[in-house]
């Protein structure tokens, strides 16, 4: 090796590589029969996957660790050391993509060295912003989304604490057990609810008011947990309008249970939402029609909260179950993984145990789920006829 190519060599091992401050790197998560890892460049939104041996290396780019040091940590945990022609592959790839603190984000030249072809990545996510249409689009209601979610964490972070969260949850689940004991009667009330146009129109606002809240109330947990809002709207697909929050880093919030908080905080600011409803309709001296309507509101507003946890995607209760699972785009690599089962193909073989449990206890799972929602429209259907 010349003078000048040992030169360069060693320049590159001493090499300190640092990730941009706003890069960020999920936890292990099954795609497939593979296991991944998502990184994020915040400031433009693509995304992409790479392998538990690239996230190992990227993890440990923070400006203080040399290439030395990090290929001598990656040869003891995997038993082989890169040689400069990878390194300078897995530079050129995060360098590429914009990843890495610097002035252009490269590393020192390597002359010797031929192109390397850069790894395979997941697909880019495009950087959402507003759009408009007449009969579909949406708009950014404020202009700075994640100073406005702050302040209503200041507001109301405090019912966040133990002491205020298990009471209400106390409540909640008391108010939950009344309205199944009490179903048929509610659901009679929902059918007068709509014979009345009057009574109807406040329960549909004070319901659309409810998914305002709801949102949110993702954007106020996840906030709680370090995370960031990018958008607070309004989103239509008429005659549907509906308000959104985007929190810009859910899948690298913390903790796994961070990110299961945040996505099951909508459904359970549903369900808080009703509790001064439910102590009207219980207590208040109504007339019959307002009591039906209060009824009827407790109803599909307690059905409007279950329904977001339904396990299928783009709901709440999908982002939950993929965080118990561990799993990135769960129902595409399920389905693929069981019709490879019904087939018998020795393809399913590949797959490890982690995904094939996952993936066969989400598929039975779902066939529960929607088995008990036939069950009940059913059940529903027949007291209605039967009243």
């Amino acid at each position: 090796m010349s003078a000048a190519a040992q030169g360069a060599a060693e320049a590159l091992a001493e090499y300190r590589p640092a990730l941009r401050p706003r890069v960020l790197l999920s936890d292990a998560l099954l795609h497939g029969a593979a296991t991944v890892h998502l990184i994020k460049d915040t400031d433009s939104g693509s995304s992409f996957r790479v392998g538990p041996k690239e996230h190992f290396l990227i993890a440990r780019m923070d400006g203080e660790r040399s290439l030395r040091q990090i290929g001598e940590e990656y040869a003891e945990e995997y038993g082989r050391r890169l040689d400069g022609a990878r390194w300078q592959q897995i530079l050129r790839m995060l360098g590429t993509r914009g990843l890495l603190a610097g002035a252009d984000g490269r590393a020192p030249a390597e002359p010797a060295a031929e192109p390397a072809a850069e790894p395979a990545a997941g697909p880019a996510e495009p950087a959402a912003g507003p759009e408009r249409g007449v009969l579909r689009g949406s708009i950014r209601l404020v202009a700075d989304a994640d100073a406005t979610t702050a302040r209503l964490h200041r507001a109301a972070g405090f019912l966040l604490a133990p002491g205020w969260l298990v009471p209400l949850l106390v409540l909640v689940l008391a108010m939950e057990v009344m309205v199944s004991l009490r179903a048929g009667e509610l659901l009679v009330g929902t059918r007068e609810l709509f014979t009345n146009p009057v009574l109807l129109t406040g329960a549909a606002t004070l319901l659309w008011f409810s998914t305002a809240l709801h949102e949110l109330a993702h954007g106020v947990v996840a906030r709680h947990y370090g995370g960031t809002v990018a958008e607070i709207g309004l989103r239509w697909r008429l005659p549907v309008v509906i308000m959104y929050c985007t929190v810009d880093n859910y899948l690298y919030l913390g903790s796994r249970w961070q990110r299961i908080h945040t996505a099951l905080a909508g459904a359970v600011m549903n369900l808080l939402f009703l509790l001064p409803f439910c102590a009207l309709w219980l207590f208040a001296p109504l007339d019959a029609a307002t009591h039906e309507a209060l009824g009827a509101l407790l109803l599909l507003g307690s059905a409007q909260a279950l329904a977001m946890l339904v396990p299928f995607p783009p709901l709440d209760g999908y982002r939950i179950v993929s965080q118990l699972c561990g799993a990135t785009e769960l129902a595409a690599s399920a389905g693929t993984y069981l019709r490879l089962v019904a087939r018998r193909d020795p393809a399913a073989a590949d797959y490890p145990r982690r995904a094939r449990t996952a993936y066969l206890a989400y598929g039975l799972g779902s066939v529960f789920v929607l088995a008990l929602i036939l069950a009940a429209v059913v059940a529903g259907a027949h007291h209605l006829l039967t009243v």
